[in-house]
């Protein structure tokens, strides 16, 4: 501590001598109002100025993150805003009350010398009070517009609490549905995950950052989170260069294309080297490689967790790592403030590092407008929360994200019913159907499926039996439920998960559900009644006993606020289910991991796959049904043969065969069969949703620059595109593209 008081001494010793040279003109200058707050200087040169003006320790202090937790009692709330430093760069996690924003920002800007704004944080992941689907969920719609509206009304609820950032959208490529967090991304393709990250991203931040209503956008969890080992939280990934390049990093880049402002990096270890400590992938690649000028913060506790790993011996060495392989922010461990003064003394960490760090949250702080609008206009409740569109914003992404798995005979959508058994441990929930990382969501705002029910089909007769409860059996109440589902036209039978199942640290080791709904079914089923299956889950699950029992299959995930009345809306037909799985369905645990864009093997075949169980995945990647049918016609192209730099159409009509009008997603994939590597049986390239009404025809056309939609990378991220034959691939149509 004595070289460290002595090292900040000599600074401030330098700066005063400096002072006393100036000439007399440039002491005239320093009077003035300083540049860094002329909101019409350019950015960069305002970050330059406050840089140039900051001792290492007020550089240091930005470079830290702190958190009030969650105590927002009135009596508490002085202590609270006291024991954060007021030169921290940032917080996270507050009360929803603008005011303790507004007590701590006070301090932020009246009692430090500088007067440099606090950066306030919170994990908006799929809404703040207003909660929509869950993202696997949302990605499941299809629709990147919807999900850059709902992103925008859960910055909006955010903005108007405090909140500047959010922790959100996260982009890891996941493909096995035991790691917990699947639930908080897109699935398990890169393009799909690319499209709605990109739409994230212009949901939050718009096209102005400063701007009323948007918040910054974090990119997480960077790189290769969705990897971790058998799907346990945290652990290592073994991670090829390939395989980083092809399929982990594309989403990251998608979004640094988009805008975003800051970038997370992962607990993970990368084949040896941990997330929070690899140069490579957040210095090389992310801020050199794709020259991306954004701030990076590590997650909770990341850096101390390093010496977990074995990557670094103490608190000392873990700032050491993470600092020099590039996260300028540190969240919560605070061992930047407790050691980059020492680091620097030791030749460890150079003065330069630091600053670039500091000029990157400095940089995010003057986008933001923190400068000009440091404080949160204080509004009722009313004014914020819950607001008529969005609300009907997540009712209808809630609709768009269901998948119609099955429905023999055309049960779905119900009609001319008078009797309705709505059986399960689901039926009658609020909890469980709001989806984890929930913000400020409250259980008691959910619409559960019995009050959807209720008021969707008013004039039927609505009998609600548990059955049983999520993981216990309870035999009166199965015996109640068998004799609800006797006297009724219909079974409406609601299973699932429990909401704490999917997010962080939730890894399961088996993606069945518990054999006590199972068994309900089962019971339900021996009636003889048409049966109708909601499943609500976070993850894919296991449908291959609940599947055949079913007459009619609807994966309904977790829905958010509006769930009941989306439910409803499906089951009634007053919506017609549109939404496609961004992740597939195995036909058990032990087919994991199963993705749809997976290398053929060496042997043709059935040989190289389980001999215990069905070769081909329960429901697979792009999957689902509609209560409209449609006819694809044969794929056309304007020519079979392209130049490199040239472009080719390619053409599909469809037509909508049936007398109800249904949304369609027509889904273009690319193979390249024979290629200098091995390349994917196919690969997703483009995708297009729209409305055909009731015997319309619309035909779909698909652009293909060769080198944009054709080419590859190698294993150092290099990109190259082959001459030779291309399919491409709608539906069970296919087409050969030469590439000249």
């Amino acid at each position: 501590m004595m070289m460290r008081n002595r090292t900040l001494s000599l600074i401030v010793a330098a700066s005063c001598m400096m002072s006393v040279a100036m000439p007399a003109d440039a002491r005239v200058k320093k009077n003035a109002t300083p540049l860094y707050k002329d909101a019409s200087a350019p950015v960069e040169k305002r970050v330059e100025d406050l840089l140039s003006r900051m001792t290492l320790e007020e550089k240091i202090m930005q470079l830290n993150q702190y958190t009030l937790g969650r105590n927002t009692v009135d009596n508490n709330l002085r202590e609270m805003v006291g024991a954060v430093p007021a030169e921290a760069g940032s917080v996270i996690y507050f009360s929803d009350d603008a005011n303790l924003r507004n007590m701590m920002q006070k301090r932020c800007m009246e009692e430090t010398r500088l007067g440099i704004p606090m950066l306030f944080g919170h994990d908006v992941i799929h809404g703040y009070r207003t909660m929509a689907p869950v993202p696997l969920a949302q990605a499941a719609s299809w629709n990147p517009s919807l999900v850059e509206a709902v992103s925008h009304d859960a910055g909006k609820e955010a903005f108007y609490c405090g909140v500047d950032w959010t922790f959100s959208p996260m982009v890891d490529i996941a493909r096995d549905p035991r790691w917990g967090r699947v639930m908080e991304g897109y699935g398990e393709d890169p393009y799909l995950t690319s499209m709605f990250c990109q739409a994230a991203v212009r949901g939050y931040q718009g096209e102005d950052l400063s701007a009323e209503g948007r918040i910054a956008a974090c990119l997480k969890h960077f790189v290769g989170y969705g990897a971790s080992e058998a799907g346990r939280d945290y652990v290592y990934t073994e991670i090829s260069d390939q395989s980083l390049w092809d399929t982990y990093l594309p989403s990251f880049y998608a979004g640094v294309e988009a805008g975003a402002a800051s970038v997370m990096s992962a607990f993970n270890n990368i084949s040896g080297v941990p997330a929070s400590a690899n140069k490579y992938t957040m210095t090389d690649v992310l801020k050199r490689r794709w020259n991306w000028d954004g701030m990076i913060v590590s997650d909770w506790d990341a850096i101390i967790q390093l010496t977990n790993q074995g990557a670094a011996k103490d608190g000392y060495e873990a700032a050491e790592k993470a600092i020099n392989a590039g996260i300028d922010m540190d969240m919560m461990d605070n061992l930047y403030r407790t050691h980059l003064a020492k680091l620097i003394e030791d030749g460890r960490v150079s003065l330069e590092t630091v600053d670039e760090c500091v000029r990157r949250v400095l940089r995010m702080k003057f986008r933001l407008g923190l400068f000009e609008r440091p404080y949160t206009e204080v509004r009722p409740e009313n004014e914020i929360y819950l607001q008529p569109e969005a609300l009907a914003n997540a009712e209808r992404l809630a609709q768009e994200s269901m998948v119609l798995l099955k429905n023999d005979n055309s049960l779905l959508p119900l009609k001319n019913v008078s009797k309705i058994a709505l059986l399960g441990p689901l039926a009658d929930t609020q909890g469980e159907l709001i989806g984890n990382w929930v913000a400020r969501g409250r259980d008691s705002e959910v619409i559960s499926i019995l009050s959807g029910m209720k008021e969707e089909f008013g004039s039927a007769e609505i009998t609600s039996v548990s059955g049983c409860r999520i993981e216990e059996t309870d035999e009166a109440s199965v015996a109640s439920a068998v004799e609800a589902a006797k006297s009724a036209d219909v079974v409406v039978l609601c299973l699932g998960e429990k909401t704490k199942w999917s997010g962080e640290n939730c890894s399961r080791s088996s993606i069945a559900l518990p054999q006590v709904q199972e068994d309900l079914l089962r019971c339900v089923k021996a009636v003889g009644k048409p049966v109708v299956v909601l499943i609500a889950s976070g993850r894919p699950v296991d449908l291959s006993r609940i599947a055949p029992m079913s007459d009619a299959l609807v994966e309904i995930w977790m829905p958010g606020t509006t769930a009941g009345k989306a439910v409803a809306g499906i089951l009634s037909g007053r919506y017609n289910p549109s939404g496609r799985l961004p992740m597939t369905f195995p036909y058990t645990t032990g087919q994991i991991p199963i993705y749809y864009n997976r290398r053929n093997p060496a042997r043709r075949g059935t040989q190289g796959w389980y001999k215990d169980i069905q070769i081909e995945p329960m429901y697979e990647f792009g999957y689902g049904l509609s209560y409209s049918t449609f006819e694809y016609s044969p794929v056309t192209l304007s020519s079979d043969s392209v130049a490199k730099d040239g472009k080719v159409t390619a053409s599909v009509t469809v037509r909508n065969t049936s007398d109800v009008d249904g949304m369609e997603t027509v889904q273009w994939y690319i193979c390249d069969p024979v290629c200098s590597i091995t390349r994917p049986v196919k690969e997703l390239k483009h995708f297009e949703k729209v409305l055909l009404k009731a015997g319309e025809s619309k035909t779909f056309t698909f652009e293909i620059e060769p080198y944009r939609d054709l080419s590859f990378v190698d294993r150092t991220g290099k990109r190259f595109l082959d001459s030779g034959e291309y399919h491409i691939i709608v539906k069970d149509s296919k087409v050969v593209l030469n590439v000249e």
